[in-house]
């Protein structure tokens, strides 16, 4: 009769692992997080806060969250191949932004490599569209989730858990840009 009882919950046990397995795996590979704001001066100023990555630290969000943070910049001062690494705490981690295209006042596309607390490479993008004196800003991040990263998804939401950080961001970048333009 023990037998039975421990045979029947081993056998739930493990349909109810298989079952957690196959929603796991049915979640989608890719994920997008993507906020933008429209901020009260010209596009090259905007541009400018984002080509460079010495100038993060007036407007990122996570600057904010470790002042401590070791930070090592390479390459070109801005632009195409410039460099920014981090080591940080908890809340921020290590990692390494590269900017691989910076078209002015247009785009940049940012290669984001997360090496602590969990590996991870993403595609950041932001864009710049001119609308007169004005100009909307978009920030994007992409990315690939492997079997660990769906599994964690069904309990943490990517665009909750860092829109709300790019909505900071964007926010700041605004203060910064606006008064830079002035």
């Amino acid at each position: 009769m023990i037998k039975k009882i421990l045979l029947y919950g081993v056998v739930v046990i493990v349909v109810i692992i298989a079952v957690l397995c196959v929603v796991v795996a049915l979640q989608p590979a890719h994920y997008q997080v993507e906020r933008s704001t429209t901020i009260n001066a010209p596009a090259a100023v905007v541009f400018a806060q984002v080509n460079d990555f010495h100038k993060w630290q007036a407007w990122s969000p996570w600057a904010k969250m470790d002042p401590n943070m070791k930070q090592t910049y390479s390459g070109p001062s801005a632009g195409n191949g410039a460099s920014y690494s981090w080591v940080g705490n908890n809340d921020v981690g290590e990692g390494r932004m590269t900017i691989t295209d910076s078209k002015p006042s247009e785009a940049i596309k940012i290669r984001l490599e997360f090496l602590k607390p969990f590996a991870a490479t993403n595609a950041t993008d932001f864009t710049f569209i001119s609308q007169g004196s004005q100009t909307n800003v978009k920030w994007t991040m992409s990315g690939e989730k492997n079997f660990i990263s769906k599994a964690f998804t069904i309990f943490m939401d990517m665009d909750k858990m860092v829109g709300s950080d790019f909505e900071k961001g964007l926010t700041e970048m605004k203060k910064v840009s606006e008064a830079a333009a002035k």
